[in-house]
């Protein structure tokens, strides 16, 4: 059992029943003055402000601080820009709590669903250690404070069993969503396409595995690669192996804002081995490197 540190948490509460259980149980295992309830109204349905007006009913009942965020994003915003939106607003609230933590909801299924979508999208290896942003929180994926991870069943089991109000988003069940339709899919029982819990704790154990070989990973990089802005020499791409060079080079591009994708980083690595001195290649975001004949700077 891991400790319990004394730390502020901002809890990302929505109003549906995931979130309001992570609520309940949190704040039967830790202080009021340790929490911190956070809801953004994404301003995407029409109903939207009945969620915030929820939500902080239901932090002043638990005698709790809450912070209510709003966007005005419309009903054709993108899922990935909604979830942008409300995580900027939940690190904003977590800077102003002097580096607090964030906890979210997402339970077993929803790493599923974001394995299966990564891979669809073509993340290579990575996509397989989903859910992993530095501070942030998982309490249903981990076993701080229970016993073994939740699923949405257990979720809503748990609710019955405490008799928990919650607001249902409609737009989960909206198939516009990718995620959605892999969700129903992956449900879908009498189609026998469904997965049972055992299914999904294999695929949470190798989350866990590649978890952690992704942070090794990463350690090892960060102590090779060079500082920002010095120059990175051509020669090392010669001698290191595909994958590694990779990982550099993704390390590298991200460090100075530019996100690639994989093919994109292995058409640099072969410009990086190929291209005459002085030729320039284009990364993302028209960033032109300029390849002399020894180095180059990203």
């Amino acid at each position: 059992m891991v400790k319990l540190y004394h730390m502020s948490k901002v809890l990302a509460i929505s109003g549906g029943v995931d979130s309001m259980v992570m609520l309940d149980i949190c704040r039967q295992h830790f202080a009021p003055d340790e929490l911190i309830v956070a809801h953004f109204d994404h301003g995407i349905r029409e109903n939207s402000a009945e969620d915030a007006k929820f939500v902080q009913r239901k932090a002043k009942e638990y005698g709790l601080e809450c912070q209510v965020g709003r966007g005005n994003l419309g009903a054709k915003t993108s899922e990935v820009e909604a979830r942008e939106a409300r995580y900027d607003f939940l690190r904003s609230v977590a800077k102003e709590q002097g580096g607090a933590e964030i906890w979210t909801a997402h339970h077993l299924d929803d790493l599923v669903e974001s394995v299966v979508i990564n891979f669809l999208r073509g993340t290579g290896w990575r996509g397989l250690a989903a859910l992993d942003a530095p501070g942030m929180r998982r309490p249903f994926l981990e076993t701080e404070i229970i016993y073994e991870p939740l699923d949405k069943m257990a979720i809503f089991e748990y609710a019955a069993k405490r008799g928990l109000e919650f607001r249902e988003d409609p737009s989960n069940s909206w198939d516009e969503y990718l995620r959605n339709r892999i969700r129903h899919q992956m449900n879908n029982d009498d189609a026998g396409s469904g997965l049972d819990f055992e299914q999904k704790m294999e695929i949470y154990r190798l989350w866990l595995e590649q978890k952690e070989l992704k942070r090794e990973i990463d350690k090892a990089v960060n102590t090779l690669i060079p500082s920002a802005g010095n120059k990175w020499q051509r020669a090392w791409f010669r001698e290191l192996d595909p994958k590694v060079a990779l990982e550099l080079l993704r390390t590298g591009t991200l460090r100075t804002g530019i996100q690639a994708t994989r093919p994109q980083l292995e058409d640099f690595r072969q410009a990086i081995l190929n291209y005459a001195p002085s030729k320039y290649f284009n990364l993302p975001g028209d960033r032109l490197v300029k390849l002399n004949k020894i180095d180059f700077e990203i």
